[in-house]
């Protein structure tokens, strides 16, 4: 049988290129390289002992049924209150969606809310899901591009140049997966006022790595004026609390979208993990502070990584001021030939990295900035230093 055979949907999509370069670094642990893959973004830590036992606790309760498709009030009830004490936001329990993780969140607010032709308006760089979430949907990605040296922020400018009669919508990340950058309350502010000028642009701000940020608290832009109802907050459990494997998102959204997105995932997954659910609930009613030995082993790496950088030539970097990517620009290397091979751009410098360093890292292409490559601090330090220097061995010419 043939491709011919699969939709022009698949066919166009792109394969995720953070899980491509995993998938190639451990073929190549299996045939016994030794390889240390900064390429996942995914804590090295355990989920806390108080959520396992919650979750313990939800099977010997016997939370083995179908759970609501928006999931169960307690937990509805837990994140409404999480995001009055974290975010200023006011979402009441009908306005929020419990998913199977953060990303079928994004998915279903895409799905409910993106006609084709709507433009929705990326700064880049992003995610590597978001461009093509909005394509599956129908939608036109609308790239604004940043720099190393505006710390990979728009500008109001940049925003305003950026909307048209079609924009629908605006996806924010901050702390943003891949360049670690995080809007401050000041620069959030100057943004808001853009868009109080354009009341049918629906804002959809994504707040995965809130808790992990070194630099203080996290600033939604959902709690400026007038913004609230029209802003979807979409958030989870895996990275501050290293529960990636439970799969465990959520939205707070206007009551109409949140109903939608209830709709569709009705049609598609229903309720997420009913398990899971519960232990989630354990983990919000939690005081942050208990995140702080995490956060700090974060903020130890991201120094000792920004550092390590710093000593290799040709490569430019910023300081990023949460979750844990570092996004060095290596455009220096680019026509450049190391050990024999040419390196054309990030893709190449990723690849070669990999082969040649057997450090698996994921090309800033994939992330809407051809002259980055992203690597994860999210592992040992002692991990750490052996990657970069050899990285820095490899990069020399």
């Amino acid at each position: 049988m043939s491709n011919e055979f699969l939709s022009n949907r698949i066919k166009g999509l792109a394969t995720s290129q953070t899980l491509a370069m995993a998938a190639k670094a451990r073929e190549l642990k299996q045939q016994g390289v030794d390889v240390i893959s900064l390429s996942l973004g995914e804590p090295d830590f355990n989920t806390p002992d108080f959520i396992k036992q919650a979750a313990i606790q939800a099977i010997e309760d016997n939370y083995s049924k179908y759970p609501p498709v928006d999931g169960y009030l307690e937990l509805k009830q837990a994140i409404s209150e999480k995001f009055k004490r974290d975010n200023n936001l006011d979402y009441s329990p009908n306005q929020i969606v419990v998913s199977t993780g953060a990303k079928q969140a994004l998915y279903n607010v895409a799905q409910v809310m993106i006609d084709p032709g709507d433009e929705i308006v990326i700064p880049a760089p992003y995610w590597v899901s978001y461009a093509e979430i909005v394509k599956l949907s129908g939608g036109i990605p609308v790239e604004v591009p940043t720099t190393i040296e505006s710390d990979f922020k728009i500008t109001p400018e940049q925003l305003e140049n950026a909307i048209t009669p079609k924009t629908k919508m605006i996806w924010f990340c901050s702390p943003c997966n891949p360049s670690g950058s995080v809007y401050s309350y000041q620069e959030y502010e100057a943004l808001a006022k853009v868009l109080q000028k354009y009341p049918n642009i629906f804002i959809l701000s994504d707040e995965i790595y809130e808790h992990i940020n070194f630099e203080g608290k996290t600033a939604s832009i959902g709690a400026f004026d007038n913004l609230i109802d029209r802003t979807i907050t979409v958030n989870g459990i895996a990275k501050a609390f290293a529960m990636t494997g439970y799969r465990i998102g959520y939205i707070g959204a206007p009551e109409f979208i949140a109903k939608a997105c209830t709709k569709i995932q009705g049609q598609v997954t229903s309720g997420a993990n009913s398990i899971a659910q519960r232990a989630t609930i354990v983990a919000l009613q939690a005081d942050p502070i208990v995140l702080k030995p995490m956060v700090d082993a974060f903020k130890r790496r991201r120094d000792l990584v920004v550092g390590l950088l710093k000593e290799i030539p040709g490569i430019k970097i910023n300081v990023p001021q949460g979750a844990f990517y570092v996004f060095p620009e290596v455009s220096s290397f680019f026509g450049k030939t190391l050990q024999g091979q040419l390196i054309s751009n990030a893709d190449d410098l990723a690849l070669y990295l990999l082969e040649k360093a057997h450090v698996a890292c994921v090309t800033g292409a994939a992330f809407g900035n051809p002259e980055c490559i992203r690597l994860s601090y999210a592992t040992s330090e002692d991990q750490l230093t052996e990657a970069f220097a050899r990285i820095k061995k490899a990069l020399q010419y």
